[in-house]
């Protein structure tokens, strides 16, 4: 846990010094807090006697956007671009709503057909779409506004729960299908910026017109970091992740140095084991970006490297501050998998191996939807088995977990999720203690045998195998048992 806590502190002090020219104080994509969150990773890997491999990802490094309401009232607001947004500026703009719900339920479908644009004016030379979350993919609704003959598209946050009321920016370049010709991912030749649901009222009201200017995005090249510690059986690699960048707005420390850290740890501490398997660590660039770093990686794999990959554990958001400790549900005990996410056989297993460990230390656990929203995504694509763990982000804690984990109803889980407070306290340390234990039990327990999760015989770790128990400090074996203290109470990812 010290060493885990070091980690944190260096990484909150990477984003404190950086001076980059565009988002200093972050460790963001594209920036020299990031650069320098991969040269101390990279450091002290290849200082514990890994092979340490610099995997250049090309990323999107989008400018600040800007967005002000002219008329009726005259304000500046926070946005942010979208990923596969268009560059340009639309100054005086005229801002057209398309079919937005801004009372009852909210509900909401704007932007979702052509025919939502039937019979609004946008013959302009400045005419802003405006859009609101709901139903449908962002790109979606962007594409559609482009078509109409919008020069920009603002799409603002829902506004039917608390955690739909604040800005909202995220990615654009994913369609619903079928749309002719548009099948994704896309990108816009309009600006596509956000906003939250108070500025999408404001917008929204009689008269409305707007400022929109996003500059050309930059094409540069960070580094994903990927670790490698050879066993006997080199076709036989257990793999675990996490992303090493923060959001543009701060240091990211629990989202997502906390997941960095825990992994770090692991490494240094397994880099003199003699395991039958290959282990593979891996520290993703930009996945704040979409999952840039960790689909660069898997794209690249031949088909022989991705047959060698038995397994991946992704680690994202392990010590939120109001937390309650979740393992991505594989098994669909509770939540099915979105349709079009596959769930790889043997991933399971891995949750198993998790779900064991909390009941063997009595911390109660609950599962979250398998939905590839991290960077276990393309893993789960290319047909790997995958789990991983996760406390929460920006959904609201209920009563019912409140009793059960502590913490407050009626917050999120992250209070700083994607925000400049996401410092290094902003981290649990009863979450990071607890899940960095966890995932160092399980990279041990598969390095040693993936039997469960692929079939490839190994053997039991050399005794006695430290676990955690009620009893004291040494256990069993994690597969024995498992699920007795599972709550099924509805929480998401």
């Amino acid at each position: 846990m010290k060493g885990i806590r070091q980690h944190l502190k260096v990484l909150q002090k990477i984003a404190d010094n950086s001076t980059d020219p565009v988002y200093p104080g972050t460790r963001a994509a594209g920036t020299d807090g990031y650069d320098d969150s991969v040269r101390y990773v990279s450091r002290l890997l290849r200082k514990a006697g890994y092979k340490v491999t610099l995997d250049p990802v090309d990323i999107t490094f989008n400018f600040p956007a800007e967005l002000r309401q002219l008329t009726p009232v005259a304000a500046e607001y926070e946005t942010g671009v979208f990923t596969g947004s268009g560059s340009g500026t639309i100054d005086g703009g005229q801002v057209i709503p398309v079919d937005i719900n801004l009372t009852g339920d909210r509900a909401s479908t704007s932007g979702c057909e052509a025919a939502d644009f039937t019979g609004l004016d946008f013959s302009g030379t400045a005419d802003i779409a405006l859009v609101q979350r709901g139903t449908c993919f962002f790109g979606t609704k962007a594409y559609y506004a482009e078509q109409a003959g919008a020069e920009a598209v603002i799409i603002f946050n829902q506004g039917n729960a608390p955690d739909r009321e604040e800005l909202i920016v995220a990615d654009a370049t994913t369609v619903d299908e079928p749309i002719p010709g548009a099948p994704g991912p896309i990108t816009h030749g309009i600006p596509v910026v956000g906003a939250s649901f108070a500025q999408g009222v404001a917008l929204a009201q009689s008269g409305s017109t707007a400022f929109v200017k996003v500059l050309p995005a930059e094409t540069r090249t960070d580094h994903n970091v990927i670790a490698e510690l050879p066993g006997k059986k080199k076709d036989n690699v257990v793999m675990a992740g996490a992303h090493l960048d923060s959001v543009i707005e701060g240091p990211g420390i629990n989202d997502n140095g906390s997941g960095s850290a825990a992994l770090l740890e692991t490494a240094l501490m397994m880099a003199n084991t003699k395991a039958p398997n290959t282990l593979r660590f891996a520290w993703w660039a930009a996945e704040e970006q979409g999952l840039v770093g960790s689909a660069d990686y898997v794209a690249g794999l031949s088909d022989t490297e991705r047959e060698r990959i038995a397994l991946y554990m992704n680690y994202d958001m392990v010590a939120s501050p109001n937390y309650i400790f979740m393992v991505y549900d594989a098994d669909e005990s509770t939540f099915p998998a979105p349709e079009g996410v596959p769930i790889p056989a043997g991933s399971a297993a891995i949750e198993d191996v998790y779900e064991s460990y909390y009941t063997r230390i009595g911390e109660p656990y609950d599962d979250t939807l398998f939905s590839g929203r991290s960077d276990y995504e393309a893993f789960i694509l290319a047909g790997i088995p995958s789990s991983g763990l996760f406390t929460g982000a920006e959904v609201i804690k209920t009563e019912e977990q409140a009793a059960i984990w502590g913490g407050t109803a009626g917050e999120q889980f992250d209070p700083c999720y994607h925000l400049e407070c996401d410092t290094i306290a902003n981290v649990n340390n009863n979450a990071l203690r607890v899940n960095s234990n966890l995932i160092a039990f399980s990279m041990l327990t598969f390095a040693y045998s993936t039997e469960s999760v692929n079939g490839v015989p190994g053997r039991k770790v050399p005794g006695p195998r430290w676990m955690p128990t009620p009893a004291g400090p040494q256990g069993t074996f994690a597969g024995e048992g498992g699920g007795g203290l599972h709550h099924d109470h509805g929480a998401t990812s």
